[in-house]
């Protein structure tokens, strides 16, 4: 079954246009945009999450709040990098946050992307053990969580705790079948070979830290092939998840010409370059007339081969203009990847 969800950056700001001019205003769009895309049939909502910066910082208040007025929807991350999570107080989040939604959230997690700050993880008080290197620290991170999630006793208990027979105590609340539903933000073929390893779910966006000079829906679909082959050779007694990430403005108004036009109009194409010293591969963005958008995606390598396909909205036009995007998608372009809306 294919899934559509929306991936939202959460900007703000007062620049020209800008209907999210402060952060009040893009979370609360955020859980009215969550309510409006259920009604449609879509799938998930999703957020990215930055820090020192006018974005989406702390997701789980919003999640939260989206569960509560929502009974459908899944709602994730997209991802939170986990250098700067304290990995058992995060465990608590998530599982509260499941609970209230009903076992719907989807954590995406990663070592993370470039932040402003120049050392933004030693910020908040993480740094690295001896040795190790901040992706290290992240995947640490990660494992601590994990486990945690899992119901593993993390804490050891105190003499008058122990009198009832407890060694170790888990973190609580515990949300039964979160742990299956964590994934891990690859951005290349070999990240992805150990999330399945680990046996976490692969979100994989518009951007692989690598490049053979293959266009990158071959090369992403590449990395989704080289995941489940891992997987199937690791045994692990779930089927995995796998999702992409697309920028998808159809063009079918004036409204959507005023302001995508002129990039509808321009060659859509790859685009390499370098990021954190890597030769990067960079998804193009699909902008145009919905038949031309759906025959586009269809022949999207990896759009075929992943569950999910995360559409990024551009929040800070508002809630109006896209839920209408998401509305035109769903009738217009999905259907073309093998997609129907649920409405159940």
């Amino acid at each position: 079954m294919k899934r559509i969800g929306f991936l939202s950056f959460g900007h703000y700001g007062t620049s020209r246009g800008s209907q999210t001019s402060s952060a009040g205003d893009a979370l609360l769009q955020a859980i009215d945009l969550a309510a409006a895309a259920e009604e449609l049939g879509i799938d998930g909502a999703f957020f990215r999450v930055h820090h020192f910066a006018r974005q989406q910082a702390s997701p789980f208040p919003l999640m939260a709040a989206i569960a509560a007025r929502t009974s459908r929807i899944e709602i994730g991350t997209g991802v939170i990098d986990m250098r700067y999570e304290n990995p058992l107080y995060m465990a608590e989040q998530a599982a509260s946050t499941d609970l209230i939604s009903a076992g719907r959230l989807q954590l995406g997690v990663s070592r993370g992307s470039p932040e402003p700050a120049a050392n933004g993880a030693a910020d908040f008080g993480y740094t690295p053990l001896e040795g190790e290197t901040v992706a290290d620290m992240a995947r640490r991170h990660t494992a601590t969580f994990r486990n945690a999630i899992s119901g593993v006793g993390v804490a050891e208990a105190s003499n008058h705790a122990s009198l009832g027979g407890e060694k170790l105590l888990r973190v609580e609340p515990q949300s039964p079948g979160l742990s299956e539903r964590i994934w891990w933000g690859a951005g290349s073929r070999a990240t992805a070979v150990w999330a399945a390893q680990q046996g976490m779910n692969l979100m994989s966006s518009t951007l692989l830290t690598e490049d053979t000079g293959v266009p990158f829906d071959v090369l992403q679909a590449e990395q989704i092939q080289l995941f489940r082959d891992e997987w199937a050779a690791a045994g692990h007694d779930f089927t995995p998840r796998v999702s992409v990430s697309r920028s998808v403005i159809p063009v079918v108004d004036e409204t959507d010409r005023m302001y995508f036009g002129l990039r509808s109009q321009a060659d859509g194409k790859d685009q390499v370059g370098m990021i954190d010293g890597l030769l990067s591969r960079f998804g193009k963005s699909y902008i145009g007339t919905p038949d031309v958008l759906a025959a586009e995606l269809a022949a999207d390598a990896a759009v075929q081969s992943a569950d999910t396909l995360m559409l990024t909205v551009p929040n800070q036009l508002g809630v109006a203009y896209n839920t209408k995007m998401l509305e035109n998608i769903a009738k217009y372009i999905a259907p073309a990847i093998g997609w129907e809306p649920n409405l159940s």
